[in-house]
């Protein structure tokens, strides 16, 4: 996982999906498919269920631990998901075990091993989380 400060670059318009901030992961989700089906990738695959399964999480963290999303992209580029979310909390993840009393904690190393890279960035509003999945 990388750190450092934020340097957000702006993708191809062709590329960008732009609009408000899903709400919930559900609508995270929905959004996701739509690239993928655009690319060609089968959203009844594992590239598909492990793009989805990231973007559920990370989204997810985001409403639970920062916050709300503040930011969200989802582009294809050379055979990969670049997938942002921002969130208002600076707190960087932290990998934590889950109790009895206190489920969880299997998401950010799920995120982790299904992502090719994983890069946090923080910045005076908050943190984003970017992630590549490979989808070949």
């Amino acid at each position: 996982m990388n750190t450092s400060p934020a340097s957000e670059d702006s993708p191809s318009p062709d590329r960008r999906r732009p609009g408000r901030p899903p709400e919930s992961a559900a609508a995270a989700r929905a959004r996701v498919c739509e690239v993928l089906r655009l690319a060609g990738v089968g959203l009844d695959s594992v590239t598909a269920a492990d793009a989805l399964l990231v973007t559920s999480e990370l989204v997810t963290n985001a409403i639970r631990h920062g916050g709300g999303v503040t930011a969200f992209r989802a582009d294809i580029a050379d055979d990969v998901l670049l997938l942002s979310i921002g969130d208002a909390d600076p707190r960087l993840p932290a990998p934590r075990t889950g109790t009895v009393e206190r489920p969880g904690g299997y998401g950010w190393p799920l995120v982790q091993r299904l992502a090719e890279r994983v890069d946090c960035r923080t910045h005076p509003d908050g943190k984003t989380i970017s992630t590549v999945l490979r989808l070949a």
